[in-house]
Order: C-alpha cells, then structure tokens, then sequence
C-alpha cells in the first residue's frame, strides 16, 4: 500500500506542477499574444512550424490544430529546413518557432533566411533574452519555474504550455475567423466526427413508395397491414390535401388494445397522434436523433410544404455511424 501511495502521490505531482504552470500563462495574454495573432491572421500564405524534439513534437500537434480550424498550416523540420526544405517557406508564410531555450541551433541558423525575405516570425520561448526571441517579430513567453520532471531534465511541463499556448493562438484564429461547425466537418470528412457533422435527414431517410402512409378515414386495420408492410413502427396520416394529418405508432397500438378498440371497425383519424413532431429537409442527422432522444420518440416526419417527403428512423441514424 504504502508504494501505491507513493506512486499516486507522484503522479498528482506532476499533474500539479503542470496546473501551476499552465495558471501561469494567463498572465501573458496580452498585446504580444493580440499581436502574434494579428501576424497570423494577415497571413496570406501557410503558418509554417518548426521546432527540434520534444518541441518538434509539440510544434506538429500545433500546426494540425491550426490546420484543422481553418488557419492552414504544415510543419517543417529546423534539420531538414537548412538541407533543402527551407524551400517550402515562401514570402507571404509566417513562421512560428519553439524552442524552450530560444537557443536551438537548428532555428537560429534559419534565421538570416527568414530576415532576407522579411518573412514574419512568432517564437514561443521560455527565454525572453535569448537569440530567437530577440530575433522574433513577436515572442511569447512559454517559460515555467520548474519541469515536472524530479531531475528537472526531461521536458514535461514547457512542453504542456507550448502546447497550451498553441491552442490558444489556434482557438483565437478559430473565433476572429468566424470558422463553423460546418467548416470543421468539412476538413474531417471521416470517421464519427465527420458523419455526425455533415450527415443530413434527406440522405438517410425513406422517401417514396417507402413512405408508410394511409388516408385520413382508412380502418385501424388498414393502418396496421401498412406499417406492417413498411417495418417503420408508425405510418403516416393523410388528409384530402396529402398533407400530414398526424401519424400512428407502436405506442397507440398498444393504447388501442389496451382500450380494446376494433380495428375492423375504427378509423385511424379516432386514435391518431396529432401534431407530431416532425422536422424540416437539411436537418443533420445529429440534430434529429438528439429530438428523438428528447421526446423519447423513435421516427420523425420529414415535411416540407405541409406534406411528408421522407421518414427517418432512429435505426437509420444509428446504422449510419451518428452517435
């Protein structure tokens, strides 16, 4: 017990230091963090990053958020970039650069190139003297009293702020752009992500002959063959017009029976549900399932103009990967 103890105790640690860190930064939002943004949102080509180890490491996760919220971004490495990958790098780029120290060989020897060119450049450094910070058109301070490392070598905690600060750069680019949900999904097309984003009502619904659909004054009967037919668990009620006078589900059938209603006998316009819930063409599939969670309900009526274009069922929604 007593080395589980010691083991949680070191990992809460850690996880302190970082919080104690991170709490720091919120200090340094401020004109340099507005005008680094400035730089990026004037870009008008790619923000390209770059950092050597850990801090490549970090540098890459950044350059895919900013990718992915509508900043377009790639990363290069300081190694490569003085082999031939500098090319990459036009005038109208902007360059971030992390280094903790401010000192990495790899980025100042960069540094006349991007100078020559006039190519804008943001460091996030945990030195504010050293050589890249000054050079920077703007530097943000990403130093930390203390790593969480117990040798205070291995980076942990000046990573986490970089990475932390990188968000915060990306998510501000994100707001002052105006960038949606509908422009997120459009840049991740698949997985659940994409499909609960960009997955619409029309394209799963049952649309057609496949409508389950029966007239205003048809038997109770006559309503069952059909639902039985169309394996939905509820059809559609019209009225003279085609337009939705309600719908039947599985529900009332059980409220009929159990009222023992005949249904040689009953019309199904007797024992309808009025005003159902029902949706509008274009809807995500996301939003409609969230509706049939809500009212508990398992199918809603496509309308458009009064009338019924399609049905979606809880089923299609599921089946189509929308969680």
């Amino acid at each position: 017990m007593q080395d589980v103890q010691k083991i949680c105790d070191l990992g809460r640690a850690v996880i302190e230091t970082e919080i104690q860190a991170i709490s720091a930064l919120l200090q340094r939002i401020d004109q340099r963090f507005a005008k680094a943004c400035e730089f990026l949102l004037a870009c008008e080509g790619r923000i390209v990053v770059t950092g050597m180890g850990k801090s490549g490491h970090i540098g890459k996760k950044i350059a895919a958020t900013f990718a992915s919220t509508g900043s377009p971004a790639f990363f290069v490495h300081p190694g490569e970039a003085s082999h031939g990958d500098i090319g990459m790098i036009t005038k109208k780029d902007v360059v971030l650069a992390l280094s903790n120290s401010g000192e990495t060989e790899e980025i100042i020897t960069l540094l006349p190139f991007l100078k020559r060119l006039n190519i804008p450049l943001i460091s996030l450094t945990g030195n504010p003297e050293s050589t890249l910070a000054k050079a920077a058109n703007v530097n943000i301070d990403v130093s930390v009293t203390k790593e969480a490392c117990p040798l205070g070598l291995a980076p942990t905690a000046s990573t986490t702020v970089a990475l932390v600060m990188g968000d915060a750069l990306a998510i501000s680019l994100l707001e002052k752009r105006g960038f949606t949900k509908e422009d997120f999904a459009l840049s991740h097309p698949g997985g659940t992500l994409g499909r609960r984003l960009l997955l619409r009502v029309d394209e799963i619904m049952h649309q057609g002959p496949a409508i389950p659909k029966v007239n205003y004054d048809a038997l109770l009967k006559t309503a069952l063959v059909e639902m039985s037919q169309k394996k939905l668990g509820m059809t559609t009620i019209l009225d003279a017009n085609n337009e939705l006078a309600g719908i039947f589900t599985d529900g009332d059938i059980r409220r009929a029976f159990d009222n023992n209603i005949d249904i040689h006998k009953t019309r199904i316009h007797e024992v309808m549900t009025r005003n159902p819930k029902v949706i509008q063409p274009g809807m995500l599939a996301a939003e409609a399932l969230n509706l049939m969670e809500t009212y508990k309900i398992t199918s809603l009526v496509v309308m458009e103009e009064n009338k019924p274009v399609g049905v979606v069922h809880m089923h299609d929604i599921l089946r189509a990967g929308v969680m």
